[in-house]
């Protein structure tokens, strides 16, 4: 009998084990088992060929319709064309030099045929696929009881391994296989009417019906929203185990002095987020939260009040942010808030007042320096830098809090690399702009205790967004440009944002595509300033921004835009977060149809942060019913990003939505859907808090404690490898 660690070369044989092996990477019975299927043919049921895309591996229940052999031209050799239908589509089969085939191909018989499906002048087509006739005499019900039961499942299959051949190695796999020990607490299990394990691969694989695979397909997915959401369960407990620096609020030091200066109220939302702040910090064992908000929600000053909260107790903190030019804003946002506070030590600095300094990759040698004093010193309060933080030389007193700005930029073991550089474990405030519908942050930040701040500060101005079909109708860009103009002459600021920092040398630019007239190339920063300032946008003053200019260009170019000294900022989307022109009202966006939903709403935030009302033009060629055109209109309709949110990750793969950049336990989910499966996922979650409730050390389910053990090493392993 075999186990789910029995290598697969001792079931099915050395060169059928090597076939799985380099085919679909499976070395073992367990591999093998979790190779799930994509859908079921049922019985009597032929696949619907109408339906298959191109480059796809498929496996198809067919009739053949007919068949043709024909001699090359301009060759030697035949070529055999079998048709076979589903009854409504044809798909064609196609055979070089194999006019024996024909023998067998004979109208009328079924058959499973698979191949990469290909397209020759405009038809679908499989060229040279392998196949397994029903024999003569036979029916649908009994060839594929050959394989797998009463229902065929469809793997996703190579050309060298079709689906049929993987579904008779799983027979015989499931066949031998023993009882299997079964990881998820009884408890568990029957509260939730699941199989076992060893039935719910049993079913999944060779289902007597659907219902039952169903039922299988539930158990495994939960299995895997379980087991994640009880590695962030005990990591959220053991989080909360460590001892830290307690940080308690201050009267009369530097947070009192800087909320007395500050010429605004905050916002209820934030006042209540600002209090579960001041709480974590307190605590005596560290604070690990995530702050999200809709664009211009207040994010930065609710930070900003945790981190001259800490410096109020005597210690540090950090702010990690993923651009020089978001690093760079910060600074001059945080020196303009705080004033003479940002002066400590200094003449004419106000009394409780600290330092706050700056480090980037770029900075030149004696202001690098410089830095590194000040933060080692403990001289500067406020840390402020890009990945040049993590940096073997940056070195600090007393890092009590880290900020990272714009979380999903960076990964965990980025965040964590910073907390090496605190004597106690830090606190930890990370922020994103992104909303993220709740079950993906259970999934992702799973560890974090969540804020969300969703309303807007008094005074700010709706944005109006519009698609501009500048193919369909090149008047209205020309119209774009006017506007510019309009808000200009009014005293306010424009950004044009481009996909591309430069065109490619094959490419040609055109005057014409200023006005939509030709865009056969992609709109960039080098070759649309120039244009607009000698075309459309003549009188104005027009700069370029891009994220491959020296610091100090990028620098000056942004202190110009905020001091008013710059009618037009031509950018990439180094803008993208955190820059604060209050008085930039509008923004066109080239090529809108490059940029996914959620970068879009992140640029558009960029206007209307004043007092005035924003506009944002996304100027698109693409076809009106184009998938692409059809995030734009999502775009234009709503400004709720927790709305934009659903729709941008409905549209990505499992894996984007999880982020590349986050644990390893991304390559766990192989049915897990975090969007389709948020009744599972919260089921699974107080399922975990329950049971870590009543026994932290899971002493009483081993079996369970050894899954999350492989889990961990292979997060670790990941970890690693990036490392």
């Amino acid at each position: 009998m075999a186990t789910l660690e029995t290598r697969l070369r001792d079931v099915v044989g050395d060169r059928t084990a090597k076939a799985l092996e380099t085919g679909i990477g499976a070395f073992t019975v367990n591999d093998l088992l979790r190779h799930y299927p994509r859908r079921y043919v049922v019985r009597g049921e032929l696949s619907d060929i109408s339906a298959l895309n191109t480059d796809d591996d498929v496996t198809i229940l067919a009739e053949i319709f007919s068949t043709n052999t024909r001699v090359l031209h301009g060759r030697k050799g035949t070529i055999l064309e079998v048709i076979v239908t589903d009854g409504t589509s044809k798909l064609s089969l196609t055979f070089f030099n194999q006019a024996w085939r024909e023998k067998e191909l004979r109208v009328g018989r079924q058959g499973l045929f698979a191949g990469k499906v290909g397209d020759f002048k405009g038809k679908k087509q499989l060229s040279h696929p392998d196949y397994e006739l029903i024999a003569d005499g036979g029916d649908v019900d009994s060839a594929i009881d050959e394989f797998a039961g009463k229902y065929l499942p469809l793997y996703p299959a190579t050309g060298k391994l079709p689906s049929w051949k993987i579904a008779q190695c799983m027979k015989l796999a499931i066949d031998a296989l023993d009882e299997i020990p079964d990881f998820l607490p009884e408890s568990v299990r029957l509260a939730h009417d699941y199989p076992t394990l060893k039935e719910a691969l049993t079913y999944l694989h060779l289902p007597s019906d659907l219902d039952q695979a169903d039922l299988a397909r539930q158990r495994l997915t939960f299995d895997e929203a379980f087991l994640l959401q009880l590695l962030l369960v005990v990591r959220r407990a053991e989080l909360r185990a460590l001892k830290a620096k307690s940080r308690p609020i201050r009267s009369g030091g530097l947070l009192e002095a800087f909320d007395a200066t500050l010429p605004f109220e905050l916002t209820p939302g934030q006042k209540m987020i600002t209090k579960e702040i001041e709480d974590d910090l307190a605590a005596s064992h560290p604070m690990h939260r995530l702050l999200q908000g809709e664009v211009g929600s207040g994010k930065t000053v609710v930070a900003m009040r945790a981190m001259l909260a800490v410096v109020d107790s005597g210690g540090q903190a950090a702010l990690l942010a993923p651009t020089e030019v978001l690093a760079q804003q910060h600074l001059r946002t945080f020196n303009k808030l705080l004033g003479t506070l940002a002066h400590g030590g200094m003449l004419g600095g106000a009394e409780h007042a600290t330092q706050v300094t700056l480090i980037t990759g770029s900075q030149n040698a004696a202001s690098r320096k410089e830095s590194l004093a000040l933060a080692a010193s403990g001289d500067a309060g406020i840390v402020i830098g890009t990945h040049a933080l993590l940096g073997e030389s940056v070195a600090f007193d007393d890092l009590g809090l880290i900020v990272v700005d714009e979380q999903h930029r960076f990964g965990v073991e980025q965040r964590d690399a910073l907390k090496t550089k605190a004597d106690f474990p830090p606190h930890l405030l990370v922020m994103t702009a992104t909303p993220i519908p709740r079950t993906v942050a259970m999934t992702v930040f799973g560890d974090l205790d969540v804020s969300t701040l969703r309303e807007l500060p008094l005074g700010r101005q709706p944005i109006t967004t519009h698609v501009v079909a500048a193919a369909e109708k090149p008047a209205y860009l020309e119209r774009a440009w006017a506007r510019i103009k309009e808000e200009v002459e009014q005293g306010h600021q424009a950004y044009v944002v481009a996909p591309r920092i430069s065109a490619t040398s094959t490419q040609d630019s055109d005057m014409d595509f200023l006005f939509g007239t030709t865009t056969a190339q992609m709109a960039s920063v080098e070759e649309l300033a120039p244009m607009l300032h000698a075309g459309p946008l003549a009188g104005l003053k027009v700069a370029l921004l891009h994220g491959q200019l020296p610091t100090e260009e990028k620098d000056a170019t942004m202190r110009a835009f905020a001091a008013g000294e710059i009618d037009v900022l031509v950018s990439t989307t180094v803008i993208e977060v955190g820059v604060d022109v209050a008085n930039a009202t509008i923004m066109v966006i080239m090529d809108a149809d490059r940029f996914g939903v959620s970068q879009l709403h992140q640029l558009r935030g960029r206007v209307g942060r004043g007092t005035s009302p924003g506009l944002c033009l996304l100027v698109t060629n693409v076809d009106a019913q184009a998938p692409a055109r059809l995030r734009l209109d999502a775009v234009a309709a709503t400004l709720d990003g927790f709305e934009l949110s659903r729709i941008d990750l409905e549209q990505r793969r499992e894996g984007d939505v999880l982020g590349a950049n986050q644990s390893g336990t991304r390559s766990h989910l192989r049915l897990l859907r975090v969007l389709r499966d948020e009744e599972l996922i919260d089921l699974a979650r107080a399922d975990a808090q329950t049971l870590i409730d009543a026994d932290s050390t899971l002493s009483d389910y081993p079996l369970l404690a050894q899954e999350l053990m492989a889990l961990r090493a292979d997060e670790a392993a990941e970890y690693i490898d990036k490392g």
